[in-house]
């Protein structure tokens, strides 16, 4: 893999400064002929190598050179550090310091384009740290517990070896191997509270992370499509909470949305109070009516 070699030689230079051909030859297990062929076919690609003979001598690069495009183009470059920046999002130290470096090393600007945070709103400290944790567990290999609040309202301890954390239609989800349940397990990341690291290692490579499935409070149900009448002042709403995709809008300056079935359809449109009707399916207008009635005599006066 003479292209690797070639690669790693380069980067050693910068970090070392001055290195021998016989030192190249051991770190690469190769002979000092083809070390000496490797600095001939980098200084012909245009990479300013020297060698000096003698005591004190050996193969060192010019102090102004920077990784450029002779190996990685501008737009790669760039690739890699708009990707850096996205997980600087997480507000690692570790990213933000790679970061910097890498705009160093690369002779380029902190030109950030866009930014991206995983973390709600007026939740951005608790949720990174929950992220750290559960990120340098995984790396680490150290099974983790935490409480987990289901999607009927139930809330139990678990034991797990977090395997991989994967974004998925707007939420974050835990793939884990479950000691509590010896099976394979999905957790929503919004749903995980007093997550600690046990001491306690695995080895990810006893488990398949391409065999898990999320369960059923997970997985997302055929859709029904609801003919809902929003007021002016709330149909901001539609476009901040559904995929344009799952949106119509009609004539009658009703909306049609796709929503996935669920109990939760009644509790979000209850979210709107007065500023919403259910126009169809009827199914739905019964529904309502009966939460309806169910609310009112809640304020009643009780007799």
């Amino acid at each position: 893999m003479q292209i690797n070699r070639l690669f790693e030689i380069v980067y050693l230079l910068m970090d070392k400064k001055r290195v021998t051909a016989n030192e190249l030859a051991s770190h690469f297990e190769v002979s000092k002929r083809t070390i000496l062929r490797d600095i001939d076919t980098l200084s012909a690609a245009g990479i300013p190598i020297y060698t000096t003979q003698g005591k004190g001598g050996g193969i060192f690069i010019q102090d102004n050179f920077v990784l450029n495009k002779t190996f990685i183009s501008e737009d790669e470059q760039n690739q890699i550090l708009f990707s850096l920046q996205s997980m600087a999002a997480t507000e690692l130290i570790e990213a933000d310091q790679i970061l910097s470096k890498l705009q160093s090393f690369f002779a380029a600007s902190n030109k950030e384009w866009f930014e991206v945070d995983f973390s709600r709103w007026g939740h951005s400290a608790a949720d990174n740290i929950k992220f750290e944790m559960l990120k340098n567990a995984i790396i680490n290999e150290f099974a983790v517990s935490f409480d987990y609040l289901s999607a009927y309202g139930e809330s139990k301890g678990r034991k797990v070896y977090p395997l991989k954390l994967s974004f998925k239609s707007k939420a974050w989800y835990l793939k884990s191997f479950c000691l509590s349940e010896n099976n394979y397990l999905v957790f929503k990341f919004n749903r995980i509270s007093s997550l600690e690291v046990l001491d306690k290692p695995f080895n990810s490579c006893n488990y398949e992370i391409s065999a898990i499935e999320p369960q059923k409070d997970l997985l997302e149900p055929c859709p029904v499509n609801i003919r809902l009448l929003v007021s002016p002042h709330a149909k901001f709403r539609i476009y901040d909470e559904f995929a344009e995709s799952d949106i119509t809008a009609n004539e009658d300056g009703s909306f049609t949305l796709s929503m996935t079935q669920g109990q939760w359809i009644h509790d979000y449109i209850l979210s709107y109070g007065t500023a919403v009707e259910v126009l169809e399916p009827q199914y739905i207008r019964d529904e309502m009516l009966v939460r309806i009635e169910k609310i009112k005599n809640k304020y009643l006066p009780k007799t």
